[in-house]
């Protein structure tokens, strides 16, 4: 099996790409810059959306895990809505090849406002450009995979907790706070309840699903149950190390985010017990 993974340089990419290749998979990984890709992908530094006939560019991969996202944490960046005819029609030509599935990172921030758990067929009413953007293309790639016959899959994202400082996420803000020596990190008061995932969790639970051909759709990647904030923040500080403390009330909380939302775990579970 070949997996052609977009975005492979990215926070997300790098460890995807390298549970994909421990797995004794091929994978071709392709983004602007792949220096901090593992060597023993085939790299590709390009810009994606320039590539024509990419299929037969990227050497006719069997699967196509399509990572790519400019400013995935800026949710009202323009550049949500600029590139998503580029990611349609990228897929689009992909899903008129001999392609077996197409797979693609989406978001629980394309559900929008909603507390519980997250399932498969729950409604999406996203309120932000980074969430419609994504529910929209969602159901645009569905549409390509259903009509070209191609096999289907987008892989939901929860809250990932890993400490490099690169990243953009709160846990990398913290730790880009810590190494430059800071003593307080502004906070809100933490109460709000996600579904958390540590790092390598995320990336093997990705890596897994795309590898195996029977479960499809949409696949929440997730730990499957809520804990709050404030407790997740704190534990992760004391399983750091660090000495840098929160300052809470600093923030609002954004209006967008749910007060308890969790994913629904079993077709994660499936996959990962499958032998």
């Amino acid at each position: 099996m070949k997996i052609l993974v977009t975005g492979a340089n990215g926070y997300l990419g790098q460890g995807i790409v390298r549970h994909i290749l421990d797995a004794g998979i091929q994978a071709v990984a392709v983004d602007f810059r792949v220096d901090q890709v593992d060597p023993r992908a085939e790299r590709r530094a390009c810009d994606l959306f320039s590539v024509e006939q990419p299929y037969d560019a990227f050497g006719r991969p069997d699967v196509l895990l399509h990572l790519a996202w400019r400013d995935g944490f800026v949710h009202y960046s323009n550049a949500h809505i600029d590139d998503l005819p580029r990611h349609y029609a990228f897929l689009r030509a992909f899903s008129e090849t001999d392609v077996k599935k197409i797979a693609v990172m989406g978001t629980m921030h394309e559900i929008g406002f909603y507390e519980g758990c997250i399932k498969e067929d729950t409604p999406c009413n996203p309120t932000t450009p980074y969430g419609i953007s994504k529910n929209a293309l969602r159901m645009l790639t569905r549409a390509l995979c259903t009509k070209n016959g191609k096999a289907f899959q987008w892989l939901r994202g929860y809250y990932i907790v890993g400490n490099s400082q690169y990243g953009a996420s709160i846990f990398s803000k913290i730790t880009a706070a810590e190494a430059a020596g800071k003593e307080e990190f502004p906070f809100t008061m933490g109460q709000n309840q996600f579904d958390f995932i540590d790092y390598e969790d995320f990336c093997e639970q990705v890596a897994r699903a795309v590898a195996q051909e029977k479960v499809l759709g949409v696949i929440n990647i997730c730990s499957g149950y809520p804990e709050k904030l404030a407790d997740r923040v704190e534990r992760f500080i004391r399983e750091n190390g660090y000495r840098i403390k929160l300052k809470y009330g600093a923030y609002p909380d954004r209006p967008y985010d749910s007060k308890a939302v969790w994913g629904d775990g079993e077709k994660i579970r499936a996959i990962l017990s499958a032998k």
